[in-house]
């Protein structure tokens, strides 16, 4: 969800006192990565030979957390927080350093809050993102993970997936109304992001949040199972009509550029 920044501050400690629970939590997610399969709390309490009802505990607070995702089927998996983390320690350090700078760059131009965003699964996790200078405005954390089947963003990756695994994710997935102005039509909906494949482009009018709108463009980086994307938010105020010319071809350009930077060719 998006919503207004609140900046934290930290402490610095000389000693401390090791904590049983990170200790347990990081065993658990240690083994959920070697296992590379769903796993469920009686799996998980069993391997680990920690008690049930404290792998319930520590597995809901990790789904609340993004860390985790609990599946139809009871099991729960490694979700798109933990993703993100990964990726911003791996490949995704270097695809945030590269892109960081275009996203400061937009975001001087339009003064609107910027994002860079990938698809992990059925969510898009923000990698990174700069905030609107302006007191008004609209900011959601680096590493959030918000649906896929929800506003610009979410159009322009799925956009980057084959007819084929666009149908089988549209096929398991529920598309919500999250305002009076969501798509809930499937047909409709593919509609929607094949026009979104073709134009480069998608508009998000009011469809995820009342009273706020998005641009978006995808990054064709020519990847193996990496589709991102970059967008501008703001207030319907903030984004006009009259403004959205601009900020498509704003944005495709930024896109053009760093498609290049990072070796995709013109």
């Amino acid at each position: 969800m998006f919503d207004i920044e609140n900046n934290g501050s930290t402490e610095g400690k000389g000693s401390y006192k090791r904590v049983p629970a990170l200790d347990k939590c990081f065993a658990m997610l240690d083994l959920m990565a070697r296992m590379k399969q769903p796993m469920g709390i009686s799996d998980l309490s069993h391997v680990l030979g920690y008690h049930k009802s404290t792998v319930f505990h520590m597995v809901h607070t990790l789904v609340d957390l993004g860390v985790l995702e609990n599946g139809s089927d009871g099991k729960f998996r490694l979700g798109p927080r933990l993703y993100s983390l990964g990726k911003a320690a791996g490949q995704g350090s270097e695809l945030v350093s590269t892109i960081r700078p275009y996203l400061e760059e937009i975001g001087q131009k339009t003064r609107l809050s910027v994002f860079l965003g990938i698809r992990s699964g059925n969510r898009a996790v923000i990698m990174d993102k700069v905030d609107s200078p302006t007191d008004i405005k609209v900011s959601s954390e680096a590493g959030m993970a918000i649906p896929l089947l929800a506003g610009a963003g979410g159009k322009v990756l799925l956009s980057q997936l084959s007819d084929t695994a666009l149908d089988s994710l549209l096929s398991e997935s529920k598309l919500m109304k999250f305002t009076p102005a969501s798509c809930v039509n499937r047909r409709k909906y593919k509609n929607m992001i094949q026009r979104a494949r073709q134009e480069r482009f998608a508009l998000d009018d009011e469809e995820y949040i009342e009273g706020v709108r998005a641009v978006a463009v995808p990054l064709r980086l020519n990847r193996e199972n990496l589709e991102a994307a970059i967008w501008v938010v703001g207030l319907k105020s903030q984004i006009r009509d009259e403004a959205v010319p601009m900020l498509k071809a704003m944005l495709q350009e930024m896109a053009d550029k760093i498609e290049t930077r990072m070796g995709n060719g013109g």
